[in-house]
């Protein structure tokens, strides 16, 4: 499914924020392309990342923003399918997807040949690092998966946790997780007891956690994203289980709390500070820009809709906003040398802010989030509550 987005009714909201001047003419364009899991298990990932990408600026610096979207229904081979099309077919100037980590990661051989910027929405630090030929050309917004792991683990030993079972998505997300939560919990001396998986699509996890109650954890790590991770913590409360449930950060949205409903109360996950934004400190770096854009995004899909994976678009487009003008000194968007230009835009952004913290790329970092950017949360009936 393609779908081309116009010009919104937000210029005035957008400026304010710093983001673009008003729709109008310009004597060029610059195509951005969006693979995105609209359909298929990853669609209330997908479905508010589309959402933010209809706010983002359809000029910047005298050019056109056209934005193509295509659907790879949560699916590797459809991903790959869309990133060649819209490489070869459509002449993108830089890409934005996909939504989940075995898609990106799928995506980096196409990207890399194609020599066209891409800007990952997913969560594995294996989709950026090494930053090596290929993965020069990938960057991302979200949060590390091996930062979220270090503050599970942190909150866990903090909490008195000694052991600890996972479950996670048999998938690259779940396999690189699970890599993550096992090194820290080491480095924190709290043994891990349990590692089970399940595909996104079961709808019964039950033999899965009879084998990790069987071994007695203090505590349990899911490594799923979207609503197919609210299996596992229900199965958990349906059995009896009484210790810490953690999340990984896949799950920060409404459609996730809704599907898990009481199930999740008083479970934690390290999350953006998008989720959060009000209850942080004034002197948090993403707290202005985060409800910047949580009013701007509120206003149009109503209060509360507000997602980690609307955050992780938007903020695609600040980095996007911020290295199109220094590319355009350069070359002529729709040519390799544009790309490659904007390519060592991104990859040179220092002190930029945006909704999840502060940004600071270099050759060997191309996310540029340090510590500040996660923060961690407990679920208490439907909402997300601060822990400092």
């Amino acid at each position: 499914m393609r779908q081309l987005l116009s010009c919104p009714l937000w210029s005035a909201a957008l400026l304010a924020l710093g983001l673009a001047g008003p729709c109008g003419s310009a004597a060029g364009q610059v195509k951005i392309g969006l693979v995105l899991s609209l359909t298929g298990p990853a669609a209330s990932l997908g479905i508010p990342e589309r959402d933010t990408a209809a706010l983002l600026p359809h000029e910047i610096a005298g050019q056109k923003i056209e934005y193509i979207i295509f659907d790879d229904a949560s699916d590797t081979t459809q991903a790959v399918q869309d990133t060649k099309k819209l490489i070869s077919e459509q002449h993108v100037d830089a890409i934005i997807g996909s939504s989940i980590t075995p898609n990106s990661l799928a995506m980096i051989d196409v990207v890399a040949e194609g020599q066209t910027p891409t800007i990952s929405l997913a969560s594995s630090a294996r989709i950026i690092d090494p930053v090596d030929d290929k993965r020069a050309w990938v960057f991302k917004t979200p949060q590390t998966d091996a930062m979220m792991a270090s503050a599970i683990a942190q909150h866990a030993s903090d909490h008195g946790v000694r052991t600890l079972a996972y479950i996670g998505q048999a998938d690259a997300l779940g396999e690189a997780f699970y890599v993550e939560v096992a090194k820290f919990a080491q480095i924190h001396h709290i043994q891990m007891v349990a590692n089970e998986r399940f595909n996104r699509t079961d709808t019964s996890v039950t033999g899965q956690i009879l084998k990790i109650l069987a071994t007695h954890p203090d505590a349990v790590v899911v490594g799923a994203a979207g609503t197919p991770a609210a299996l596992p913590p229900a199965t958990l409360i349906e059995r009896g289980f009484k210790g810490a449930i953690y999340h990984n950060h896949g799950v920060g949205n409404q459609d996730f709390l809704r599907v898990c409903g009481k199930a999740c109360n008083g479970t934690f996950l390290p999350t953006s500070p998008v989720l959060v934004a009000a209850q942080l400190p004034d002197d948090h770096p993403a707290k202005k820009p985060a409800l910047a854009f949580i009013k701007l995004y509120e206003a149009q899909h109503g209060a509360g809709s507000v997602s980690a994976f609307a955050s992780y678009t938007w903020d695609a487009g600040v980095l996007l906003n911020h290295a199109i003008p220094q590319a355009l000194k350069k070359a002529q968007p729709g040519t390799p040398e544009f790309r490659h230009a904007l390519r060592d835009a991104l990859e040179q952004t220092t002190n930029l802010s945006d909704s999840n913290g502060l940004v600071n790329m270099s050759a060997h970092d191309h996310l540029g989030l340090d510590q500040r950017a996660r923060v961690m949360v407990e679920i208490e009936n439907g909402k997300w509550i601060y822990q400092p």
